[in-house]
């Protein structure tokens, strides 16, 4: 099941400090509701998990984060993000794009699920997927 979102966020930090938060992933991985890194396994990757509710189910997913694409001069970050279900043969795959503005920026996300998670319905899993990145765009200005 693929889903795309998209959502904003504000700061009053200057764009430039935005861009070099974004791309320091032990930092903004845990701004993820159940979000957290497991180890750094490189310069601009990380070996993460997340706990995830979807209804009467909670899963864990276990995978990397990684920035793909960065552009300073555009303040652009492009990270993928790709994780295996505990335990299940599910899969939660992701192409997080950043672009940052003075005062903020947009998140677009494209995530692709499989496995139990998928099972939920795409109305059930677009809502999960939207509350978290709401939720994380909102930390995100804290950052």
């Amino acid at each position: 099941m693929a889903v795309e979102l998209d959502h904003s966020f504000s700061t009053a930090k200057p764009i430039d400090e935005s861009f070099v938060t974004i791309l320091d992933l032990e930092r903004v991985v845990p701004c993820v509701e159940g979000g957290s890194v497991l180890e750094k396994t490189g310069p601009e990757s990380v070996r993460a998990q997340i706990k995830v509710k979807m209804g009467a189910m909670s899963m864990t997913f276990t995978g990397t984060a990684e920035v793909v694409e960065q552009d300073p001069a555009a303040h652009r970050v492009v990270m993928s993000v790709k994780a295996k279900e505990a335990g299940g043969q599910g899969h939660a795959n992701a192409t997080v794009e950043f672009a940052l503005t003075p005062g903020g920026g947009a998140i677009h996300t494209k995530a692709q699920i499989t496995g139990k998670a998928a099972s939920m319905g795409e109305g059930v899993v677009g809502n999960v997927l939207d509350a978290l990145i709401a939720d994380f765009a909102g930390k995100l200005s804290a950052l």
